[in-house]
């Protein structure tokens, strides 16, 4: 089985932290391939930087010359998802919707510790819109930024462990969420400080994948997700390649994803 991994930002370090993280939770018979776009924001934090960074995976994704099982993206509520699903006919897992679909099996109410305030709202929309809301606690920012995690992991793990311990006494949260893939790999730190359980969404997300995978399931096609209708679509893929019309993708074959 092999599952793609793709980073929402350009930093080709957070996607080696990333591909470690999910490497090391995937199963033996797993191929974990981490993509990094070939354009965007080197940090996601708003929504243009997000929907840039929608268009910059999909593109990333559709030009992937070969087979795979599923794909993960790795944005902690970013936009996208549901293009990669209608383009595709294999698994797409968020890892924002991910944490949470887990969180809330071993605990009644979960909450989010994310990076700045101003990424709360897009998780809000994004936990909303999966219908996951309703049993979050509270999504707390560390104040640190994407790049900063990087920097320095001492003070993140530090600015972390404040808000989660915050929101276990405070919003009476039983499971955290880490919110940001940048996050990838704090989790065994943040329980040990915390004594609570701790879901890291990159390691979520492969659980969940590979799952799917192994269950045979995949996105409907019935309405919502269904393949885009054949027409022209100028300058897709972006970063150049023949566009196609547009074919799903399964195991075993070679990925001609886009729309012509």
């Amino acid at each position: 089985m092999r599952i793609l991994i793709v980073n929402v930002n350009t930093t080709r370090s957070m996607t080696d932290t990333i591909h470690a993280q999910a490497a090391a939770h995937a199963s033996p018979d797993v191929e974990i391939v981490a993509l990094t776009p070939s354009f965007g924001p080197e940090s996601v934090e708003g929504n243009f930087e997000s929907y840039l960074a929608a268009v910059a995976v999909m593109d990333r994704v559709v030009r992937y010359d070969e087979p795979y099982d599923a794909v993960i993206q790795a944005g902690y509520g970013e936009h996208g998802r549901e293009g990669l699903q209608e383009l595709l006919d294999v698994p797409v897992v968020d890892i924002t919707e991910a944490a949470a679909q887990v969180a809330m099996l071993i605990g009644r109410t979960y909450s989010v510790v994310t990076t700045l305030d101003r990424a709360v709202p897009q998780i809000e929309d994004r936990l909303r819109l999966a219908g996951l809301a309703g049993r979050c606690a509270s999504i707390r920012a560390s104040g640190l930024s994407v790049l900063e995690l990087e920097e320095d992991p001492g003070r993140a793990v530090e600015a972390i462990v404040a808000q989660a311990r915050e929101a276990v006494t405070g919003d009476r949260a039983e499971v955290i969420c880490l919110g940001c893939g940048g996050m990838a790999g704090l989790d065994r730190k943040i329980t040990a400080a915390t004594g609570v359980p701790v879901v890291d969404g990159v390691a979520a997300a492969v659980a969940l994948a590979e799952g799917l995978v192994r269950l045979g399931l995949t996105t409907s096609k019935v309405r919502t997700y269904g393949t885009p209708r054949p027409k022209t679509v100028t300058g897709w893929p972006i970063t150049g390649g023949a566009a196609t019309v547009a074919r799903p993708v399964r195991a075993g074959r070679r990925n001609h994803g886009g729309a012509a």
